[in-house]
């Protein structure tokens, strides 16, 4: 009997790590501005929103695995699935690292509905981390077509719940449309 391999995991935790360390040399909060900690906040306009574990955003992270898993099994199916998890895990440390800078912080701030967006906690990049982990898993264990329809529904649901989704998330950082920003924030608050 052959003993399991350990190190997928080990090098996992190292990311996790790793981006922990790097967010807090940037000088971002563990906690967020409030410094309180929580599992889920379901409102996009209030302060806890990327503060939390886990936020309304946290659809388009596990979607972010799915992604992964499809590119990944497209482009490198012949490295074993630890080392494509590993691959996917470092893409979404570098993605939350660059959607915590200033550039993309600004850039969320001018394009898009997220005006008053200060950028994730370090908890909320951890569980973005863990949300594109989970994404990766369910993409590897479930038939293709369920895939396709988890996507769909996660997409639409976030676009009716909260008039915004990773599409259109997309579409706004990287070509903005006036006509969308006016409608998303057509669900704002009044402040």
């Amino acid at each position: 009997m052959t003993k399991p391999r350990l190190w997928p995991i080990f090098a996992a935790a190292a990311v996790f790590l790793l981006l922990f360390g790097v967010e807090w040399g940037m000088g971002r909060s563990f906690f967020g501005p409030d410094g309180h900690f929580g599992w889920w906040t379901g409102n996009i306009w209030s302060e806890a929103c990327s503060q939390r574990v886990a936020d309304a955003y946290a659809f388009s992270h596990i979607i972010h695995g799915m992604a992964f898993f499809g590119l990944l099994w497209l482009v490198a199916r012949r490295l074993p699935l630890s080392v494509r998890f590993l691959i996917a895990v470092l893409m979404e440390a570098g993605w939350e690292i660059l959607e915590n800078s200033p550039l993309i912080i600004n850039r969320y701030r001018e394009a898009t509905m997220a005006l008053g967006y200060t950028g994730d906690s370090i908890l909320n990049s951890l569980g973005d981390l863990l949300m594109m982990s989970l994404g990766f898993f369910l993409a590897w264990r479930m038939p293709l077509w369920v895939t396709v329809l988890a996507i769909v529904v996660m997409e639409v649901g976030c676009l009716l719940w909260i008039r915004d989704n990773l599409t259109l998330n997309i579409i706004m950082l990287v070509h903005p449309i006036d006509a969308i920003k006016t409608w998303q924030m057509g669900a704002a608050p009044n402040f």
